[in-house]
């Protein structure tokens, strides 16, 4: 779920939008990078749907919970170049093809779909020539597709390779690019990337004790005179571009 914010008269107004993640894993609570990237989405509020906990797949109401998002994100292991069988036996029930495209209504465009996978191999080796001989964005051609059929909007795939070897370090960073994927405004912009890591640290820094207040604060302006500096320079560059043009 992120939060678009929208300043008028100095009041800001908050609009919520919804991203769903349906995951996809077989043995999720023995997962160490499912478990990191569940409580991951839980502090951007994105709805967690594991599809292998569902007693049945009661069809209309997941239709319905998909048309209620904006953001839809599909989450899984790599097993054999695609997702576990929950999620293929979930897409077959799901995704008919009269709700993805046959009846020509649509329910599903325009909102955004992402691919966040988890793979066991380095992404050196997905790579032509390499040990896979394939690239991962070629192993999700398939979901592509289907999206492409629902005239949804197509994000870049999010890629978690070999989480258990990440130092703390490389997982907290992990974490904050997993977070903007699921909540920061697309595209990947470095102005989309400054409101979104703008209004997490105003959050973060509402949170603190009131003795942490006073650094906090301090933080936070200098974050935001760093990024007024950046919205200078950006439009300065902006400038000098349309001069050459002319």
């Amino acid at each position: 779920m992120k939060f678009e914010l929208c300043y008028s008269e100095n009041i800001m107004e908050v609009q919520i939008i919804k991203t769903l993640i349906v995951v996809s894993h077989p043995e999720i609570d023995n997962s160490q990078t499912q478990q990191f990237l569940k409580k991951g989405s839980e502090d951007v509020k994105a709805v967690w749907h594991h599809v292998e906990s569902l007693d049945e797949i009661d069809v209309d109401a997941e239709q319905k919970l998909l048309k209620s998002a904006d953001r839809i994100i599909f989450q899984f292991p790599l097993y054999w170049y695609a997702a576990p069988y929950g999620l293929k036996k979930w897409e077959d029930e799901v995704l008919t093809r009269n709700f993805i495209y046959g009846d020509g209504t649509f329910p599903l465009q325009d909102k955004e779909f992402g691919l966040v996978v988890t793979t066991g191999m380095p992404l050196k080796d997905f790579k032509h020539g390499a040990t896979e001989n394939i690239t991962l964005d070629e192993a999700m051609a398939p979901y592509r597709a289907i999206a492409n059929l629902a005239k949804m909007q197509i994000l870049p795939l999010f890629s978690v390779p070999q989480f258990w070897y990440m130092n703390e370090e490389e997982q907290m960073q992990l974490l904050i690019d997993y977070q903007r994927y699921l909540s920061q405004t697309m595209p990947d912009s470095l102005a989309n990337r400054g409101e979104w890591f703008d209004e997490h640290l105003q959050r973060f820094v509402e949170e603190l004790k009131d003795e942490d207040q006073f650094t906090g604060n301090l933080i936070l302006d200098t974050f935001k005179n760093n990024k007024d500096d950046l919205d200078q320079l950006s439009a300065t560059l902006k400038m000098i571009k349309n001069g050459d043009d002319d």
